[in-house]
């Protein structure tokens, strides 16, 4: 691999990640632009496991209470809120874990085309856009509102959709406001990532990939530290400038996606 097709790469999973603006769409627009060649399944691996630990660096004080909580369960048998928030995010991350399992090879088959992309792109800016108009104040979340919260994010099998934005998208038509919503779609990118990054590894063939172990550590670390800024500097903002500059991007995104496509 080109080190500048390393170093674009992997600070494009880091931060479309986490932004409802697709990361496929981002992938399959710098793959018709640049023609470099396919980096190959085990970098692939790499920038989610580093886009894993990013959002994981970001989010420590949650994670090291939601720990300290199942500790206290364990010695005590006593269920506090951090523990039912837990399990309730645990519950919103199964449809997405099952679903892509069981559509994975459907998806990449049927569904990874630039029409398709540029579509979603579009229909799930509006449907952000939508959300937006219609948040609530609200930052519990509830077991109905944390299934329903990961059913929309199943749907995030569609590529150009967007997990993060799918599950902000719930969130604020649920009631919650911006930062809660933004919250919840963080902390269920733990496990969607997880299950994401342990899928590809099982499904990575005994033969080597194109990626090297110097462009793999590379990889890592860039989509750790981008995905570290990326939430950061997200939660930070989100509540100042809303939805629609995300909303506004994604359109001309998919608009330049159907550029790609008639200029075939």
């Amino acid at each position: 691999m080109d080190f500048l097709q390393v170093i674009f790469l992997a600070l494009l999973q880091g931060v479309t990640e986490f932004l409802p603006i697709s990361s496929s769409a981002h992938l399959v627009l710098s793959s018709e632009l640049t023609g470099w060649t396919d980096q190959g399944l085990a970098f692939d691996i790499a920038v989610h496991l580093g886009s894993l630990a990013g959002v994981l660096l970001c989010l420590r004080g949650d994670c090291r209470a939601f720990a300290a909580s199942g500790w206290r369960w364990m010695r005590t048998g006593r269920c506090d809120q951090t523990l039912v928030l837990l399990l309730k995010l645990g519950a919103a991350s199964l449809p997405i874990v099952i679903l892509g399992y069981a559509l994975y090879d459907l998806a990449e088959a049927q569904l990874r085309t630039l029409e398709v992309i540029a579509c979603a792109t579009i229909g799930f800016a509006l449907v952000l856009w939508w959300a937006d108009a219609r948040r609530g104040l609200g930052d519990a979340l509830s077991w109905r509102n944390a299934l329903l919260i990961g059913c929309a994010q199943a749907l995030a099998i569609l590529p150009g959709a967007s997990r993060s934005g799918l599950a902000l998208s719930a969130g604020l038509l649920l009631g919650l406001s911006r930062m809660a919503a933004a919250r919840i779609a963080f902390l269920l990118a733990v496990p969607a990532i997880a299950a994401a990054a342990l899928l590809a590894f099982w499904r990575l063939p005994s033969a080597p990939g194109p990626a090297q172990p110097f462009d793999l550590g590379a990889g890592i670390a860039l989509a750790a530290a981008s995905a570290y800024l990326c939430v950061r500097f997200f939660i930070a903002l989100v509540e100042r400038t809303g939805l629609l500059p995300y909303v506004a991007y994604r359109l001309l995104l998919g608009l330049a996606l159907f550029g790609v496509l008639l200029a075939r």
